[in-house]
């Protein structure tokens, strides 16, 4: 089977809501990360053969082709096609499975996979109440999947909490492992971590003046067990809060994969290989427990094991979600998010997928390891994984 590289992997730095990326248009911000690949790749922009954008609230500014929209404000040919998809929260890692399925099949050469998100100005949730505020049918949960599982609505939180309750975590354990995420997203941005990933986004501050934005704006260094501790749980009788579950956040972030055809006849330098790709689904209630079959099933496909694996990126969408997998999995915490997770440094939806990838990508690179791991809950039940070797 052809081999498919990843050539460059960027990500803005999160905006917390109505914070310093709150003043750009969502596919502005698109095409800075798009400009930034291309850039990095050193390849003619115009030999690029899709870009594919994950996005999950696709209304407003974020809607009418919006992935095109994404390429006609960069500096990109308008000769590059582009698509828009939703797969909640695995968006843009189901873009890069996608782009790598494309390049594995010798259909097309050089794909972008990325994500948008603005959650500052399209809120979460929009597409629904923006449509029964507008007096039309507003629940995408019609009568035969309410009787077929037995509820009028899938939630999150009620699924967070489900998997809390499963595994036997308290609001202790999710507390510390919140002020962990915080501390260790603090540490690696005083060490730099985060510098070659991050594309510098030009902002007017509140005062009016101009200037850059490098640093995930989310992260709290002086997080504190009793700080996080005081946020009210998010139901009676549970053990998450908003401090123990992702930030919103504005962002986005992409990756350019290309064959191997390609990296020959561009003279590209390949960042990372993919070595295998998975998704799967399971029970729509519970929802966020599906990333552990689909490690499984990621590992069982590219015939490696847990200990093969130097790091792992998994979405702290709740706390709840990545120590079920580690308790489930058996996995060395000390490889789980070792620049910290979305709780200190933001879950920007859409763009959470390949933000993710780029994060562990230099991860990896930074400490000289080979092989890593990423995977992420998804509305209705759905994960993803991806393996991928740096080179």
């Amino acid at each position: 089977m052809p081999e498919a590289y990843i050539v460059s992997a960027r990500r803005t730095a999160g905006g917390r809501r109505n914070g310093r990326l709150a003043g750009w248009h969502p596919a502005d911000l698109g095409a800075l990360v798009l400009d930034a690949l291309v850039a990095d790749a050193g390849v003619d922009p115009a030999a690029i053969d899709d870009v594919i954008i994950g996005c999950v609230s696709q209304v407003g500014e974020q809607t009418f082709a919006f992935g095109r929209n994404i390429v006609l404000a960069s500096s990109l040919p308008d000769s590059v096609p582009a698509v828009t998809i939703d797969r909640q929260c695995g968006s843009s890692q189901q873009a890069v499975h996608f782009a790598a399925q494309a390049v594995m099949s010798g259909l097309q050469d050089i794909v972008i996979a990325g994500g948008v998100e603005s959650m500052t100005r399209v809120p979460m949730g929009s597409p629904i109440t923006l449509a029964k505020a507008g007096g039309i049918g507003a629940n995408p949960f019609s009568e035969a999947i309410q009787k077929r599982y037995g509820v009028e609505m899938f939630s999150q939180f009620q699924g967070a909490q489900m998997i809390a309750d499963k595994y036997g975590f308290t609001r202790d354990d999710h507390d510390r492992f919140a002020l962990a995420s915080h501390r260790k997203a603090a540490a690696a941005m005083d060490a730099g971590a985060f510098d070659r990933e991050i594309v510098p986004v030009p902002i007017v501050t509140a005062e009016g003046e101009q200037a850059i934005h490098d640093r995930d704006e989310g992260v709290r260094a002086d997080a504190s067990m009793e700080s996080i501790g005081s946020v009210k749980l998010l139901g009676e009788g549970g053990t998450l809060s908003a401090a123990t579950a992702s930030q919103i956040c504005d962002g986005a972030s992409g990756v350019l994969v290309a064959s191997e055809a390609a990296v020959r006849a561009h003279g590209l330098t390949p960042i990372a290989r993919i070595v295998n790709l998975a998704v799967t689904a399971g029970d729509p209630v519970i929802m966020l427990e599906e990333p552990i079959p689909a490690t499984r099933r990621v590992l069982d496909r590219a015939g490696m094991s847990m200990k093969d694996i130097d790091l792992f990126e998994v979405n702290e969408a709740f706390a709840s979600i990545p120590m079920a997998w580690m308790k489930a999995l058996d996995a060395d915490p000390a490889r789980l998010n070792v620049n910290g997770g979305a709780i200190a440094l933001g879950h920007p939806l859409g763009a959470t997928g390949t933000k993710l990838m780029a994060t562990l990508i230099h991860a990896l690179k930074a400490r000289g390891q080979r092989y890593g791991l990423q995977t992420m809950c998804e509305g209705g039940g759905i994960a993803n994984a991806s393996i991928i070797e740096v080179l």
